[in-house]
């Protein structure tokens, strides 16, 4: 007989995993599936943005997020980036994620990505309506109009069982069996370029970069790649590094001199210990639909691309935030169907804009602007040009700010869309992140936001327009709660007395005064209209 919950997650990275954790903090039942038992020892997916970092804060783990770092609390994050190799006179170290610090609770932070897995399971395994499958692998997936199965085999056939439910959702990364068997295409752009990963050990490299400023990356950029990337990371701060760059397309352990590339991008001798030498494809790809019937995709089952920018783990965790808070409400009755439509609504324009115009286009740009002119040919008028391209970091992290204007549970403005392109300001906008201010009492607005339901901030609003909207979502069985405080000390930067923000921190309506019907506002926020 099938065991039953309520959500089947298929894939235990740490998209996987960050689901379960949200889906059981929302008091939702769930199983994960995941075939490998231990964590792998790749150091990707380091770079955690402040976005990122504020679900470990309301998933309560930002202490043993930050315990978790390899590297030294404080350690500047960040990349600097040379000219054909390490030895150039040619480097800049431009601004990062510092620029838009004030705009998100938290602070931006690095660790390599099995750290933070590791916090997510050791949280997963405290919440008792999670039930965890590691060793175990999903072979089929069938689904009707009220429920999913999902068939399960342990390692080595030791062991099969029939999980069923009322959604899953795979998070079983590129090769994804759940969005194969569910036929859900993806498409994207393919460079055609394999690229080398080395993961390794030097002293020699932490003593040869010291001289410059301290940072967790450093790209080395060729004209003769076109705008392909060659760059060292951090894992720690003395000899710990991980090393990406492209190579011909037969390369393989055996027949390619990694060293020898390794030492021509630093321009010196570097005695090295390798970990790890690996060979990835560079495209970017992005899934046609994130949902099919009563099962759904997310993080990189749903979109994939390379390494650059930590768009890619950053994304997968917003999408299981994203998701998360709507299944829970459809399942706890106060949720409608379009808010499940929504999922896919809002984050699939959000990554397709991220792959194409900040990874695809940036490394097209930056390869033409690399090969406009050099050195020899004209020095003067090439140290402009690379003082031009030490701007794109700064443009990239500005712009960068996802947002639902467009979506159908989020009262945004006349031709709203959702997209990945925005700009960070304190004002409150319906479909963006809330930004955080200060409060009378201490702290700041995000303190008293709440994950499981809407939040209504009241700046010395009229009280009559308080309980309308408040008695609206009672009406409808809607979790909510009224933060109050005055409309001055900061916070009448955010331009309006009343801001409705959902379970995700995005705001879904403001004004001064409440609508003329509040059950309205609180049905089209929720789904139901």
């Amino acid at each position: 007989m099938a065991k039953r919950y309520q959500v089947i997650v298929v894939g235990g990275g740490p998209v996987g995993v960050a689901l379960a954790v949200d889906l059981g903090m929302r008091g939702v039942s769930c199983a994960l599936v995941e075939t490998r038992v231990g964590l792998s020892t790749i150091p990707k997916g380091q770079n955690l943005t402040q976005r990122t970092i504020e679900h470990f804060q309301f998933w309560g783990l930002l202490d043993e997020l930050r315990a978790a770092r390899t590297a030294p609390k404080g350690f500047p994050i960040g990349e600097v980036t040379f000219y054909k190799s390490v030895s150039s006179d040619y480097w800049h170290a431009p601004p990062g994620r510092e620029m838009v610090r004030a705009f998100y609770s938290q602070p931006n932070d690095r660790l390599p990505q099995y750290q933070t897995e590791k916090v997510l399971r050791e949280r997963m395994d405290r919440l008792s309506n999670v039930d965890s499958y590691f060793g175990w692998t999903a072979k089929s997936i069938e689904q009707d109009d009220n429920s999913v199965r999902i068939e399960i085999e342990q390692h080595e056939g030791a062991g099969r069982e029939v999980l069923e439910a009322d959604y899953a959702v795979g998070c079983d990364g590129p090769r994804s069996l759940v969005r194969d068997q569910i036929g859900i295409e993806r498409s994207g752009t393919d460079f055609d370029q394999l690229m080398v990963l080395l993961v390794f050990r030097s002293r020699d490299l932490h003593k040869a970069l010291e001289k410059f400023p301290p940072r967790s990356t450093y790209r080395v950029m060729h004209p003769d790649l076109h705008g392909y990337w060659q760059f060292f990371g951090r894992i720690d701060v003395g000899e710990g590094w991980f090393f990406h760059a492209p190579v011909p397309a037969d390369s393989t352990r055996e027949n390619f001199d990694f060293h020898g590339l390794l030492e021509k991008v630093c321009g010196f001798n570097v005695a090295c210990e390798y970990d790890h030498v690996g060979f990835w494809d560079l495209r970017v790809s992005v899934a046609k639909r994130y949902r099919a019937g009563r099962v759904f995709i997310a993080g990189d089952a749903a979109h994939s691309h390379p390494p650059y920018g930590g768009f890619g783990l950053n994304n997968g965790l917003e999408d299981a935030v994203n998701l998360g808070w709507k299944l829970a409400a459809k399942l706890q009755g106060w949720g409608g169907d379009t808010l499940l439509r929504s999922y896919g609504e809002e984050r699939r324009p959000v990554f397709e804009e991220t792959a194409e115009h900040f990874i695809a286009a940036r490394i097209k740009r930056e390869g033409e602007k690399l090969n406009r002119v050099t050195p020899e040919q004209d020095k003067a008028a090439f140290e402009q040009n690379w003082k031009e391209f030490g701007t794109d970091v700064g443009w990239r992290v500005q712009n960068y700010e996802p947002n639902y204007e467009g979506s159908p549970v989020v009262l945004g403005p006349p031709g709203g869309v959702c997209s990945a392109h925005g700009d960070h300001v304190v004002k409150a906008r319906a479909g963006h992140h809330l930004t955080p201010l200060p409060l009378t009492k201490g702290g700041n607005t995000f303190d008293e936001l709440s994950m499981l339901g809407f939040t209504l901030l009241a700046f010395d609003a009229d009280e009559t327009g308080i309980t309308a909207i408040e008695q609206a979502a009672k009406s409808l069985g809607v979790p909510f709660k009224v933060a109050r405080d005055t409309f001055s000390g900061g916070r009448e930067g955010y331009e309006a007395r009343m801001i409705l923000v959902r379970p995700d921190q995005y705001v879904v309506w403001l004004g001064d005064t409440a609508p003329d019907d509040a059950v309205a506002l609180m049905k089209k926020v929720a789904g139901r209209d």
